[in-house]
């Protein structure tokens, strides 16, 4: 649709620097490391495993990237399941089917938004008795706020089966005290444009296990064996991040505290301006745990507010106003469409309903007071029937 507001655009997550970025870009040019690794690659690294209490972090191009070597590490391969949470953007599973491997896609629960573990145990039960136990279990934890990891991890331990945390948009966020993206064997973040704080496009790939991380940077270095020459015995990737992007990176750490600080004072504003509302649901922030706020989203319960979310979504549009549906779910989509899938209980699937009454409202951390007033003044109007 096009819009037919004058007013300027207001975004959904845009980049938002701090400053400081320049300085370690002009080092990487004076110094000449703009290919990939370098100083600030490495200093990168270890500033996120400092930041989240692991022992080791690989920086790499991208949030799917790190799934990907995830993948590889656990040796997932063609005939192999990966247990994956079907609300979530789609790089999430797409590296499952790098692999050559099938997804099965979990639902949602409605404490969190995330992965529900009496659909995982129902999954879990049924892959027992067809002696097809999954390979791996992805967990994302959506929007900032994390899963319930406590049960998760329980069912999966009983299993044996490794946990890979995609905590692409979680950075800065926990879990009764712990840092998000630390639960699992392996962790995942996004640095993506939109991303709680980015390097333009990155990722990162931790864990405690040093020794396999040592091999993610093998692996993603195109596999090169220590020759004096260019000796190849195994695939490989082009995965390494760019120390030029790396330096966008630790300028980047050095605000992410004051950042999700930004996005939690965001919520809160919203919160207070909008929850009166007839129908309006926020996005629940589970007890115990501590979300960046990395998007504020909630749900339009149609009847009760007398409006749907697809008319907010256009009113916000017209107004030049930047909002977006939450996740499709992966079950739901035309790539996955064969795809396995456990619902929440039998007879409900939270995140369709999710899909069908949740909307993500501006949440950069840069969002101005004016800015923000302007979208809620958007869904007051919108809603004037019912407030």
């Amino acid at each position: 649709m096009i819009h037919t507001s004058n007013k300027s655009k207001i975004y959904l997550s845009p980049p938002h620097l701090s400053g400081n970025e320049i300085k370690y870009i002009q080092e990487a040019m004076e110094s000449n490391w703009i290919a990939p690794l370098g100083p600030n690659v490495d200093a990168f690294e270890k500033e996120i495993a400092q930041y989240t209490g692991v022992n080791e972090a690989v920086a790499v191009s991208s949030g799917t990237a790190a799934i990907h070597l995830a993948l590889s590490l656990l040796d997932v391969k063609k005939g192999d399941t990966v247990f994956c949470s079907s609300l979530t953007f789609v790089a999430s599973a797409n590296p499952i089917l790098y692999q050559g491997a099938e997804p099965v896609f979990i639902d949602s629960e409605p404490e969190t938004w995330n992965m529900s573990p009496e659909a995982l145990e129902r999954a879990f039960a049924e892959a027992a008795r067809e002696r097809k136990i999954p390979k791996a279990v992805i967990v994302v934890n959506l929007y900032g706020q994390s899963a319930k990891m406590d049960e998760i991890l329980a069912i999966s331990n009983r299993y044996d089966v490794p946990i890979i945390e995609d905590a692409a948009e979680s950075l800065g966020s926990s879990y009764k005290g712990k840092p998000s993206g630390t639960f699992g064997k392996y962790g995942v973040f996004s640095f993506n444009g939109n991303k709680i704080i980015t390097t333009s496009g990155g990722g990162m790939l931790i864990s405690d296990d040093t020794e396999l991380l040592k091999r993610a940077r093998f692996l993603a270095t195109q596999s090169r064996d220590p020759a004096p020459h260019y000796q190849h015995s195994q695939i490989g990737y082009n995965y390494r991040l760019s120390n030029i992007l790396a330096g966008i990176g630790r300028g980047q750490m050095e605000v992410l505290d004051e950042r999700v600080m930004a996005r939690r004072l965001i919520f809160s504003q919203y919160f207070q301006e909008l929850s009166h509302l007839p129908g309006l649901q926020f996005m629940p922030e589970l007890e115990n745990t501590f979300s960046n706020r990395w998007l504020t989203a909630l749900t339009i319960d149609e009847h009760a507010a007398g409006v749907s979310s697809s008319t907010l979504l256009e009113a916000l549009t017209d107004e030049n106003i930047e909002a977006r549906p939450v996740w499709k779910p992966l079950h739901l989509q035309p790539l996955f469409k064969d795809v396995k899938y456990y619902s929440h209980k039998v007879d409900q699937s939270v995140s369709d309903e999710l899909f069908l009454s949740g909307i993500c409202l501006p949440s950069g951390s840069n969002l101005s007071e004016e800015e923000l007033s302007r979208v809620t003044e958007c869904i007051k109007s919108t809603m004037k029937v019912k407030v």
